[in-house]
């Protein structure tokens, strides 16, 4: 079986969670689908944690904007993570690839095949977030995936089949269950828990099967990490699941 995990956001203790969890449900395999270290957590400790994994990982937005921005312009969250990175880190994270076929059944990206910024499996509406239909699917998978695609960013765990059969999914988030983002416009995307999600896929081909999973952490000790170091917008949602 393979566990797949999403946007840790260098929530160390939520990982070493969903490992455990994974490990214990018979996972040999692990994936990782980006948005690893940006956040104000611990990027360090997390990379090393991986590091040492070397496990198959694609990189994320946080990943291209963390190497690319200048660091006196970029958010807050890039800016702490690259303050505690050192050159070992930031060659593994540009040497990840932007997406993954990992299997001939299994193709991987962060956001969607085109970008890192596009929510696949969900819309963003001026008064609502909502499931994307399959007829909004089709251009932006063309080309991609023989039985399953997997994604992250959005941090909302969702599973669907095609009427083709293909499947299509998002593990959610390891590390951050909510958050607020201005692209298109403002919106916030929420679980309302503070669980960490990852998926668990076995099988393969047609008999591919995918199980979305929730774990119960130490959430406490991330939200007073992300106080610690003056962020109360994850602190909250560390604590409860929602942006405020």
């Amino acid at each position: 079986m393979i566990a797949v995990f999403s946007d840790i956001h260098g929530n160390l203790p939520a990982l070493e969670a969903c490992f455990d969890h994974a490990v214990a449900r018979g996972c040999t395999q692990f994936l990782n689908l980006g948005d690893v270290v940006s956040g104000p957590l611990w990027p360090r400790e997390t990379a090393d944690w991986l590091m040492a994994k070397d496990w198959p990982t694609i990189s994320g937005n946080h990943e291209r904007q963390l190497l690319s921005h200048d660091p006196k312009e970029m958010g807050r969250s890039d800016a702490y993570a690259l303050d505690q990175l050192d050159r070992d880190h930031l060659e593994w994270l540009a040497a990840l690839p932007a997406d993954l076929q990992y299997r001939d059944d299994l193709y991987l990206c962060h956001a969607n095949p085109a970008d890192d910024e596009h929510y696949l499996l969900h819309r963003v509406e001026p008064d609502r977030i909502r499931d994307a239909h399959e007829h909004e699917l089709h251009t932006m998978i063309e080309g991609y995936g023989s039985h399953a695609i997997g994604c992250g960013h959005s941090h909302l765990p969702r599973h669907m089949v095609l009427s083709d059969g293909r499947q299509l999914f998002n593990p959610g988030s390891v590390g951050l269950p909510a958050y607020s983002w201005d692209m298109p416009h403002i919106h916030r995307m929420e679980l309302g828990s503070t669980h960490a999600r990852y998926a668990v896929l076995s099988g393969a081909g047609d008999d591919l099967t995918v199980e979305l999973l929730a774990v119960a952490y130490d959430h406490e000790r991330s939200a007073a990490q992300a106080e610690r170091n003056g962020r109360l917008d994850w602190a909250v949602p560390l604590r409860t699941g929602f942006v405020d």
